[in-house]
Parts: C-alpha cells; structure tokens; sequence
C-alpha cells in the first residue's frame, strides 16, 4: 500500500510563459510579525518545502512559485513570498499578475466589476492590484509597484568572454544589472537563450564581486537578483524585447514585472520617458507587458519613480504533490 508522507495542493498558471506554482493547501503554520520574516523563517526551517516544489521531478530548472500567507498589515489582503530555484525573491510581477487572475477567477476574493483591488504583502513592501472583472471571466491585471530607482548608472564590469559590459543598477521591486545586448552582439531570441543565460551570469557574478547593493530604506534588500538584456523588437507591437536571467541561470519567459518596472523608471529618470506615456516591453516568446510610470518620488536621497505594469495571465493546472514514504528524492534536484 502506498503511504505518503507529505501532501501539497497548488494551482499552476503562467503569465506570458512564466510558470507561476501556488501552494494553496499544506502551508504549515509560519510564523513572524513581517513577510520578511516570515520569509526568513522559511528560508531557515522550510527550504524543504521549496525544493520539493521547485525542483525535479515535480518541477524544473526554470520553475517559479508562490506561498500565499495571511496579511501583515491593514490594507493587504494576502501575503505573499515568492520561491525560484535557487531560493526566495522580494517581489515577482509576473506572480502579481498571475495571482490576480487565480485569486479572481476561483473566487478566492469578492469579485467586483470592473475591477478587483487585491492587496499584497510582499517582501520588498506592499504591492496593490487591480483584475478586471466582467462578471464572468477575470482579463487583464494591472498592479502598483513599489517606487522604482537607479541604484548605479553606466557601471562597467569585465566578463571572461564579453569583454566590457557597462549597464545600470536598478530596483524595480528587485536590483537587476540592465545591459544592452548589442554589447555582446546578442538579440533577444530562443535560438541564442544560450548565450544570453552566460552573459547574464557573467555580468550578474562581475557585478556582485564588485559592488555591494543596498535598499536605501530597508537594509534586508541587499541582493542583485539578476541581469535584465534589451535589445531591438523580436515581434510586433512592442518598444523593445528584453530577457532576464536570474537566480541560478533562470530565464524569464515573461518580460519580467519587477524588470519591466525598473526599465520604464530608468527610462524616465534618464529622461526618455514621459509621465503616463505608455511603454510595451517584450519577453524572449513574444509576450508583452505595458508600463506607465504615474509619479515621480525620492527613495531616501535617490530619485525614484512609481510605475503600473499590465499583464495577463492563464490558469494551466490543479495539481496534488505527494511524497512517497519510500522516494529516495524528498526534495527532488537541480540539474542544467
């Protein structure tokens, strides 16, 4: 008879490609007064958990997921801790964007129409969403970011098979390392993913020896998360397409959230774009995220701005994970 040891429920979707894991059913109870420490609790005492979703065989090297926690403070409805393949993010917008579809849709929340607000607490503060709502099907969904800033302008880093690279230091809810691909004679395609995944981690480990990256206003955001390449439209429809390589050589199939927040606040910061002028970035598969950056503020003594990212996303599967008393894999492996 088969005897499992451990039971998880989630809900898969994916936004613009970007698989998105939500564990709705075999949380334990987590404890901390902040999501940061929550996060921190999990991080020390769950990584388990993680893994066993994450990794294969149940996940892959590019698998993405969510926790969904209850609220830490008033005005959020829900919070939320972001898990990859190699540990826990502070902010995700594709899983903004995809939580919102899944909580709407399933009736997680009250619907009201035209449009769902939904508040969540995540890691990097607190990130509020509006899913439009037709009474029948949830459609696209639009969040507020935290304010976005430039950290570092025009940082120039030496890579074992690039070269020199120069690019800035951004936060848009997570520090990335934004480059041009045409430094390394690269466009934003499937057939060059490869190249693409080196360039980000070579960049990503230059900059990391080079530079130690801190929040101006809140000292637990200290980690770059990954380098974000731009490069000229690979489709139609959009300004630019971009790629991001994050974590442990992960790639983004969407054109990143938090990505895509950061790059309309340093293109306006760098005066190249205009208050609510709309901007479509596109990912490495075509998919397409709008952004408009609605105010300008101060991030400590930084220049920051506040942005709102549209998206959609598409519910892919109601999965049940079990673990098997006899699996020699509780938390499966990481292979490239």
């Amino acid at each position: 008879m088969l005897n499992f040891t451990r039971t998880l429920q989630t809900i898969d979707a994916h936004t613009g490609g970007e698989p998105l894991r939500i564990l709705v059913s075999g949380m334990p109870p987590v404890p901390g007064s902040n999501i940061l420490e929550k996060r921190a609790w999990l991080k020390a005492n769950r990584d388990d958990l993680r893994q066993f979703l994450m990794n294969e065989p149940r996940g892959h090297a590019d698998m993405y997921g969510a926790y969904l926690l209850p609220p830490t403070t008033p005005q959020a409805d829900f919070g939320v801790v972001f898990i990859h393949n190699e540990g826990y993010s502070d902010m995700c917008g594709h899983g903004i964007i995809a939580l919102g579809k899944v909580l709407v849709e399933m009736g997680y929340v009250e619907r009201t129409a035209p449009a769902t607000r939904i508040g969540f607490d995540a890691p990097a503060g607190f990130i509020e969403a509006h899913v439009e709502w037709d009474g029948t099907r949830a459609g696209a969904v639009t969040f507020r970011n935290v304010p976005a800033f430039i950290f570092m302008r025009d940082l120039e880093v030496e890579t074992p098979n690039f070269g020199r690279i120069t690019g800035d230091i951004v936060f848009g809810g997570a520090f990335y390392y934004y480059i041009n691909g045409d430094q390394a004679n690269l466009e934003i395609k499937p057939e060059q993913v490869r190249s693409l995944i080196q360039l980000g981690a070579e960049t990503k480990a230059a900059v990391k020896e080079k530079i130690q990256i801190r929040h101006p206003l809140e000292p637990g955001l200290n980690e770059l998360y990954g380098t974000i390449i731009d490069g000229k439209p690979n489709c139609g429809g959009v300004d630019q397409s971009n790629v991001c390589i994050f974590a442990d050589r992960e790639v983004d199939r969407s054109p990143t959230g938090t990505g895509t927040s950061g790059r309309a606040a340093q293109l306006f910061l760098r005066g190249q774009l205009g208050l609510n002028e709309p901007y479509v970035n596109g990912s490495i598969v075509g998919s397409r995220f709008t952004v408009r950056v609605t105010e300008a503020v101060k991030v400590g003594d930084l220049d920051g701005a506040i942005t709102e990212v549209t998206g959609t996303a598409h519910v892919s599967g109601f999965n049940q994970w079990v673990l098997e008393d006899s699996d020699p894999f509780p938390t499966g492996f990481f292979l490239r």
